[in-house]
């Protein structure tokens, strides 16, 4: 019995690092080149409100999350992202292809969501960023993109994320 659960053990843990090297791999192989911050035009959120990606990274990590509202991943990660902004964690998102800023702000409202929302209705943004997968999570720590991951993520790897982001 004992000699079975050691395989066992070692075979779940051969599985583990697998998983954990493909998962670098997918995340090294996607990640985009983002745009100079510098030389963005000036994004807005849904309800009109200026938002400088260099000002909110400035003086800690600041998560960019892109999404949409129809991608089922994104479900599951959405109410994640929701929880970091209400823990005060810097986030914002990036709506990709999710209708006009009516539509979005009603979603938005239904889902008690507290981050900002920028709404790409044409996937201009996300084209820009090189975006290809969604939920992608792109952060940004001084102006810089220091991390990035695109699939489903729980909210203690988003944390871990970006308090190694700003080590």
């Amino acid at each position: 019995m004992r000699s079975r659960l050691r395989k066992w053990s070692k075979e779940l843990i051969v599985l583990v690092v697998i998983f954990v090297v493909a998962s670098f791999a997918m995340d090294w192989w996607r990640q985009p080149t983002p745009p100079s911050l510098t030389n963005l035009p000036e994004l807005y959120t849904v309800d009109n409100k200026v938002v400088s990606l260099t000002e909110l990274s400035a003086e800690k990590p600041l998560l960019i999350y892109f999404w949409a509202t129809w991608c089922g991943v994104c479900k599951l990660t959405t109410p994640a992202v929701n929880s970091l902004a209400q823990d005060g964690y810097n986030v914002t998102s990036v709506a990709i292809r999710s209708g006009d800023n009516a539509k979005l702000a009603r979603g938005i409202q239904s889902k008690e969501l507290v981050f900002p929302v920028i709404n790409d209705s044409r996937g201009d943004i996300s084209q820009q960023w090189e975006i290809s997968a969604t939920p992608s999570f792109v952060i940004i720590y001084k102006g810089e993109m220091v991390g990035f991951t695109s699939g489903w993520s729980s909210s203690w790897g988003l944390k871990l994320r970006l308090w190694w982001a700003s080590v």
